[in-house]
């Protein structure tokens, strides 16, 4: 018992230090007004009763004057006018303290060391200037992703307050406190984009212990690295350093690091080819040769380039005129005298 006496002590006095003046000029002046009140009202004034005098003191402290209880002499307002001084001497303190206690807050959740409260969200760990910035613009383009930013320790505080999305972690990024802080246990991806390959290799380690079903994206100097990292997370993806943008879009779109690397290999299932469209091809339109080509040869247009330059992805409705180049996705090369025969 005197332990635990001990324990609950130390705790007030540390959570009341702040608030121990405030709290004494509102002791103070109750004390004092309510004695002086006694003294100098009326027998027949009822405003000294224990039962009343608290919520005279209340309102009249707090300049709310409902009129429902005041003193009938000239000492009794004396005194009523002393309450609303120390009241209002009271408010500025507590107001004070108050203002000193959310900057506190916000000071520490700047400098990274506040737990977050977050889920479903994304982590990044690493923070590169300019770089990491583009990354974040990416992540957050749609509005609906809440990125925790966990930076080494040579970072200050939060290099982007002005995002609202963006929360802000600092410490060791391999370490357990931060896969804590920044509620890794609860994200849904974890993008890794760490000084070193060995560095990454670290945190991803440190990752996976914390959340083991994450979906977990990587950036590499050596993408043979890639199997070292698998030894820890089977379904990581390895993304080229110098591609941030993949980073991102792996981030909010699972598995499209293996589109691209399926589409840049050249023994890969889908090749990227080219064919400019020869003269009298019937299909007139971008919409007409996209079901040609995946009828019959089961390809996937992607974009053409005519007049106005490249677009990708056109509407439908979209001319192709003899000349126009159009740009495709297939297991094997369709050229020119093939697609006009349909073989």
């Amino acid at each position: 018992m005197p332990f635990l006496f001990h324990r609950l002590s130390r705790f007030l006095r540390l959570r009341l230090r702040g608030w121990r003046l405030p709290l004494a000029v509102a002791v103070a002046v109750f004390l004092t007004s309510w004695l002086a009140m006694a003294l100098v009202e009326p027998a027949g004034s009822d405003i000294a009763a224990p039962g009343t005098y608290w919520w005279y003191f209340l309102v009249t402290s707090a300049t709310v004057g409902y009129g429902d209880v005041f003193p009938v002499s000239t000492a009794g307002r004396v005194v009523g006018t002393y309450v609303i001084v120390g009241g209002i001497v009271t408010l500025t303190l507590l107001f004070t303290q108050l203002a000193g206690a959310l900057q506190s807050i916000r000071g520490r959740r700047l400098r990274g060391v506040v737990p977050l409260d977050l889920s479903d969200h994304v982590v990044l760990l690493g923070y590169w200037p300019g770089r990491t910035e583009r990354i974040v613009a990416e992540l957050t383009a749609e509005g609906r992703v809440q990125v925790a930013l966990c930076a080494w320790g040579d970072v200050p505080e939060n290099p982007m307050p002005d995002r609202p999305s963006v929360h802000f972690v600092r410490g060791d990024l391999a370490h357990e406190d931060v896969m804590t802080r920044a509620c890794v246990a609860r994200a849904r991806t974890a993008v890794i984009d760490g000084r070193d390959d060995n560095e990454t290799l670290a945190i991803a380690v440190a990752v996976d212990h914390a959340n083991p079903d994450i979906h977990l994206v990587a950036a590499v100097r050596d993408l043979g690295r890639r199997e070292n990292l698998r030894y820890v997370n089977p379904g990581v993806q390895a993304v080229q350093w110098h591609m941030p943008f993949l980073l991102s879009e792996e981030a909010s779109d699972p598995g499209i690091t293996q589109v691209y690397n399926d589409l840049m290999s050249a023994g890969g299932h889908g090749n990227t080819y080219s064919m400019r469209v020869p003269a009298g091809f019937p299909h007139a339109t971008f919409g007409d040769c996209q079901t040609y080509f995946g009828r019959t040869f089961g390809a996937t247009l992607l974009a053409v380039r005519g007049a106005d330059g490249l677009v990708v992805s056109p509407p439908w409705e979209t001319p192709v005129p003899e000349g126009t180049t159009l740009y495709y996705v297939a297991g094997r090369r369709i050229d020119a005298e093939r697609a006009a025969v349909g073989r």
